[in-house]
Protein backbone atom coordinates (compact mmCIF):
# COMPACT_ATOMS: atom_id res chain seq x y z
CA UNK A 1 0.00 0.00 0.00
CA UNK A 2 1.84 3.33 -1.12
CA UNK A 3 1.54 6.52 1.30
CA UNK A 4 0.07 9.61 -0.54
CA UNK A 5 2.31 12.36 -1.14
CA UNK A 6 0.40 15.30 -1.29
CA UNK A 7 -2.50 17.54 0.54
CA UNK A 8 -6.28 16.86 -1.59
CA UNK A 9 -6.46 19.79 -2.96
CA UNK A 10 -9.67 20.68 -1.37
CA UNK A 11 -8.00 19.92 1.82
CA UNK A 12 -5.38 21.94 1.12
CA UNK A 13 -7.74 24.71 0.27
CA UNK A 14 -9.45 24.80 3.03
CA UNK A 15 -6.76 24.67 5.54
CA UNK A 16 -4.69 27.80 4.26
CA UNK A 17 -8.18 29.29 3.74
CA UNK A 18 -8.64 29.04 7.57
CA UNK A 19 -5.03 29.73 7.87
CA UNK A 20 -5.46 33.11 5.99
CA UNK A 21 -8.79 33.89 8.55
CA UNK A 22 -7.15 33.16 11.83
CA UNK A 23 -4.03 35.50 10.99
CA UNK A 24 -6.76 38.49 9.65
CA UNK A 25 -8.47 37.93 13.06
CA UNK A 26 -5.02 38.54 14.86
CA UNK A 27 -4.01 41.16 12.76
CA UNK A 28 -4.33 45.05 14.80
CA UNK A 29 -6.65 46.80 12.71
CA UNK A 30 -6.12 50.34 12.02
CA UNK A 31 -8.26 53.15 13.42
CA UNK A 32 -9.68 54.98 10.81
CA UNK A 33 -8.49 59.19 11.35
CA UNK A 34 -10.82 61.70 12.90
CA UNK A 35 -14.20 62.73 10.42
CA UNK A 36 -16.77 64.95 9.92
CA UNK A 37 -20.57 64.39 10.46
CA UNK A 38 -23.33 67.07 10.30
CA UNK A 39 -25.74 67.74 12.71
CA UNK A 40 -29.07 69.87 13.33
CA UNK A 41 -30.03 71.72 16.39
CA UNK A 42 -33.84 73.18 16.87
CA UNK A 43 -33.71 76.68 18.46
CA UNK A 44 -36.75 79.14 18.57
CA UNK A 45 -38.35 76.67 16.26
CA UNK A 46 -36.17 76.64 13.77
CA UNK A 47 -33.09 74.06 12.37
CA UNK A 48 -29.91 75.14 12.23
CA UNK A 49 -27.34 72.94 10.67
CA UNK A 50 -23.77 72.24 11.46
CA UNK A 51 -20.81 70.04 11.34
CA UNK A 52 -18.61 68.00 13.98
CA UNK A 53 -15.31 67.20 13.44
CA UNK A 54 -14.96 63.69 15.57
CA UNK A 55 -11.62 62.85 16.74
CA UNK A 56 -9.95 59.18 16.38
CA UNK A 57 -10.22 57.45 20.22
CA UNK A 58 -6.89 56.94 19.86
CA UNK A 59 -6.23 60.56 19.41
CA UNK A 60 -8.32 61.98 21.73
CA UNK A 61 -9.24 58.87 24.54
CA UNK A 62 -12.63 59.01 26.28
CA UNK A 63 -13.41 62.51 27.51
CA UNK A 64 -11.64 64.86 24.30
CA UNK A 65 -11.49 68.37 24.87
CA UNK A 66 -13.97 70.33 22.48
CA UNK A 67 -13.22 73.02 20.70
CA UNK A 68 -16.33 75.89 19.46
CA UNK A 69 -15.18 77.74 16.26
CA UNK A 70 -17.03 80.90 15.14
CA UNK A 71 -16.20 82.07 11.09
CA UNK A 72 -15.87 85.21 9.66
CA UNK A 73 -18.51 86.79 7.41
CA UNK A 74 -17.54 85.38 3.94
CA UNK A 75 -18.38 82.09 5.69
CA UNK A 76 -22.16 82.70 6.50
CA UNK A 77 -24.79 80.99 4.51
CA UNK A 78 -27.22 78.16 5.40
CA UNK A 79 -25.18 75.66 3.09
CA UNK A 80 -23.45 74.18 6.19
CA UNK A 81 -20.18 74.12 4.02
CA UNK A 82 -18.18 77.10 3.65
CA UNK A 83 -17.17 77.30 7.87
CA UNK A 84 -15.36 74.66 6.93
CA UNK A 85 -13.30 75.62 4.29
CA UNK A 86 -11.59 78.84 6.02
CA UNK A 87 -10.03 79.01 9.72
CA UNK A 88 -9.87 75.95 11.83
CA UNK A 89 -11.53 73.72 9.53
CA UNK A 90 -9.12 73.63 7.07
CA UNK A 91 -6.33 72.82 9.97
CA UNK A 92 -7.92 70.23 11.07
CA UNK A 93 -8.78 68.29 7.96
CA UNK A 94 -5.25 68.36 7.00
CA UNK A 95 -4.63 66.97 10.82
CA UNK A 96 -7.70 64.65 11.43
CA UNK A 97 -5.67 61.36 12.03
CA UNK A 98 -3.94 63.10 15.06
CA UNK A 99 -5.98 66.06 16.03
CA UNK A 100 -7.13 65.67 19.80
CA UNK A 101 -10.54 67.42 19.89
CA UNK A 102 -14.04 67.29 19.40
CA UNK A 103 -14.60 70.83 16.82
CA UNK A 104 -18.36 72.32 16.48
CA UNK A 105 -18.68 74.38 13.16
CA UNK A 106 -22.08 76.07 13.64
CA UNK A 107 -23.00 78.11 10.62
CA UNK A 108 -24.54 81.93 10.79
CA UNK A 109 -26.90 83.02 8.35
CA UNK A 110 -25.92 85.95 5.97
CA UNK A 111 -26.28 89.35 7.62
CA UNK A 112 -25.85 88.17 10.49
CA UNK A 113 -23.45 88.14 13.91
CA UNK A 114 -22.54 85.92 16.54
CA UNK A 115 -25.17 87.49 19.01
CA UNK A 116 -28.43 87.34 20.05
CA UNK A 117 -30.43 83.90 18.55
CA UNK A 118 -27.06 82.92 16.13
CA UNK A 119 -25.45 83.24 19.88
CA UNK A 120 -27.98 80.72 21.13
CA UNK A 121 -27.95 78.63 18.48
CA UNK A 122 -23.81 77.91 18.72
CA UNK A 123 -23.96 77.35 22.31
CA UNK A 124 -27.26 75.09 21.55
CA UNK A 125 -24.67 72.99 18.95
CA UNK A 126 -22.07 72.90 21.60
CA UNK A 127 -23.94 71.25 24.35
CA UNK A 128 -25.40 69.02 22.11
CA UNK A 129 -21.40 68.16 20.86
CA UNK A 130 -20.64 67.55 24.31
CA UNK A 131 -23.60 65.23 25.41
CA UNK A 132 -23.36 63.04 21.93
CA UNK A 133 -19.53 62.88 21.45
CA UNK A 134 -18.67 62.54 25.60
CA UNK A 135 -16.33 65.83 25.62
CA UNK A 136 -15.19 67.37 29.02
CA UNK A 137 -16.99 69.74 29.83
CA UNK A 138 -13.86 71.63 31.74
CA UNK A 139 -12.05 71.82 28.94
CA UNK A 140 -14.03 73.64 26.16
CA UNK A 141 -11.95 76.11 24.10
CA UNK A 142 -14.08 79.23 22.24
CA UNK A 143 -11.88 80.55 18.85
CA UNK A 144 -12.71 82.13 16.16
CA UNK A 145 -11.69 84.35 12.97
CA UNK A 146 -12.65 88.06 12.16
CA UNK A 147 -16.71 88.35 12.74
CA UNK A 148 -16.11 85.32 14.87
CA UNK A 149 -13.14 86.88 16.83
CA UNK A 150 -15.59 89.22 17.96
CA UNK A 151 -18.05 86.62 18.49
CA UNK A 152 -15.52 84.74 20.92
CA UNK A 153 -15.69 88.22 23.21
CA UNK A 154 -19.61 87.83 22.88
CA UNK A 155 -19.96 84.77 23.63
CA UNK A 156 -17.66 84.37 26.73
CA UNK A 157 -19.45 87.42 27.83
CA UNK A 158 -22.37 85.81 28.02
CA UNK A 159 -21.06 82.28 29.22
CA UNK A 160 -18.05 82.99 31.26
CA UNK A 161 -18.49 79.90 33.33
CA UNK A 162 -18.27 77.55 30.50
CA UNK A 163 -14.98 78.15 28.87
CA UNK A 164 -11.56 77.26 29.58
CA UNK A 165 -9.97 79.42 27.43
CA UNK A 166 -10.44 82.29 24.81
CA UNK A 167 -8.51 82.14 20.85
CA UNK A 168 -9.73 85.23 19.23
CA UNK A 169 -7.75 85.40 16.06
CA UNK A 170 -7.93 89.07 14.04
CA UNK A 171 -11.23 89.78 16.09
CA UNK A 172 -11.74 92.98 18.28
CA UNK A 173 -14.24 95.11 20.07
CA UNK A 174 -15.59 98.28 18.21
CA UNK A 175 -16.27 99.10 15.67
CA UNK A 176 -13.56 98.55 12.49
CA UNK A 177 -13.53 101.91 10.26
CA UNK A 178 -13.13 99.96 6.94
CA UNK A 179 -16.56 98.01 7.35
CA UNK A 180 -19.81 99.51 6.33
CA UNK A 181 -21.62 96.50 8.06
CA UNK A 182 -21.77 96.77 12.21
CA UNK A 183 -19.91 94.91 14.15
CA UNK A 184 -18.73 95.72 17.35
CA UNK A 185 -19.32 93.46 20.67
CA UNK A 186 -22.80 93.73 21.66
CA UNK A 187 -22.39 93.14 25.31
CA UNK A 188 -20.11 96.11 25.81
CA UNK A 189 -20.89 98.31 23.02
CA UNK A 190 -22.38 101.27 25.23
CA UNK A 191 -20.33 101.44 27.63
CA UNK A 192 -17.54 104.58 27.96
CA UNK A 193 -14.27 102.35 27.40
CA UNK A 194 -15.69 98.88 25.93
CA UNK A 195 -12.47 97.59 25.59
CA UNK A 196 -11.74 98.25 29.56
CA UNK A 197 -15.30 96.91 30.11
CA UNK A 198 -14.74 93.63 28.12
CA UNK A 199 -11.53 93.21 30.52
CA UNK A 200 -13.06 93.50 33.78
CA UNK A 201 -15.55 90.48 32.46
CA UNK A 202 -12.97 88.41 30.90
CA UNK A 203 -9.61 88.91 33.32
CA UNK A 204 -9.80 85.88 35.23
CA UNK A 205 -10.21 83.65 32.02
CA UNK A 206 -6.94 82.50 29.85
CA UNK A 207 -6.86 84.43 26.77
CA UNK A 208 -4.53 83.80 23.61
CA UNK A 209 -5.08 86.80 21.08
CA UNK A 210 -3.72 86.20 17.66
CA UNK A 211 -3.85 89.02 14.59
CA UNK A 212 -1.87 90.36 11.34
CA UNK A 213 0.27 93.75 11.82
CA UNK A 214 -1.10 94.49 8.06
CA UNK A 215 -4.87 93.59 8.78
CA UNK A 216 -6.52 96.22 6.65
CA UNK A 217 -10.35 95.10 7.45
CA UNK A 218 -9.96 94.57 11.36
CA UNK A 219 -7.21 96.77 12.45
CA UNK A 220 -4.27 95.39 14.78
CA UNK A 221 -5.28 98.25 16.95
CA UNK A 222 -7.92 96.59 18.21
CA UNK A 223 -6.56 93.42 19.33
CA UNK A 224 -4.08 96.02 20.80
CA UNK A 225 -6.11 97.82 22.89
CA UNK A 226 -7.93 94.69 24.13
CA UNK A 227 -4.24 93.02 25.23
CA UNK A 228 -3.52 96.33 27.05
CA UNK A 229 -6.35 96.41 28.80
CA UNK A 230 -6.34 92.82 30.09
CA UNK A 231 -2.63 93.24 31.09
CA UNK A 232 -3.57 96.50 33.33
CA UNK A 233 -6.19 94.71 35.65
CA UNK A 234 -3.58 91.69 35.50
CA UNK A 235 -5.41 89.55 33.45
CA UNK A 236 -4.10 85.73 31.73
CA UNK A 237 -3.70 86.85 28.45
CA UNK A 238 -0.93 86.15 25.60
CA UNK A 239 -0.61 87.77 22.36
CA UNK A 240 0.75 87.34 19.08
CA UNK A 241 1.03 89.75 16.25
CA UNK A 242 2.53 88.60 12.88
CA UNK A 243 4.58 91.38 11.30
CA UNK A 244 3.80 89.77 7.57
CA UNK A 245 0.49 88.93 7.98
CA UNK A 246 -3.43 90.81 6.87
CA UNK A 247 -6.27 89.98 7.69
CA UNK A 248 -5.67 86.35 7.28
CA UNK A 249 -3.77 85.82 10.52
CA UNK A 250 -6.04 82.64 11.15
CA UNK A 251 -3.64 80.03 8.99
CA UNK A 252 -0.69 80.93 11.35
CA UNK A 253 -2.56 81.01 13.83
CA UNK A 254 -3.91 77.64 14.22
CA UNK A 255 -0.53 76.40 12.83
CA UNK A 256 0.97 77.66 15.86
CA UNK A 257 1.93 74.20 17.73
CA UNK A 258 2.98 76.41 20.76
CA UNK A 259 -1.43 77.08 21.06
CA UNK A 260 -2.35 73.68 21.25
CA UNK A 261 -0.20 72.45 23.83
CA UNK A 262 -1.24 75.47 25.64
CA UNK A 263 -4.70 75.06 24.76
CA UNK A 264 -5.24 71.10 25.82
CA UNK A 265 -3.49 71.97 29.37
CA UNK A 266 -6.40 74.65 30.53
CA UNK A 267 -9.38 73.93 32.34
CA UNK A 268 -12.36 75.51 33.42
Amino acid sequence: MRLRSALNPFRFLVLAATLLLGACAHAPREEPPGYFVERSVTVDGTAHRYQVFVPSRKAAGRSPATILFLHGSGERGTDNQRQLQVGLGTYVRAHAGDFPAVVVFPQAPEGTSWTGAQARVALAALDASLDEFDGDDDRVILTGISRGGYGVYELAMLEPRRFAALVPVCGGITQPPALKERLVVEGVSEAPDPFAAAAQRLQRMPIWVFHGARDETVTPDQSRHMVEALRRIGGNVRYTEFAEAGHNSWDAAYATQELWGWAWLQRR
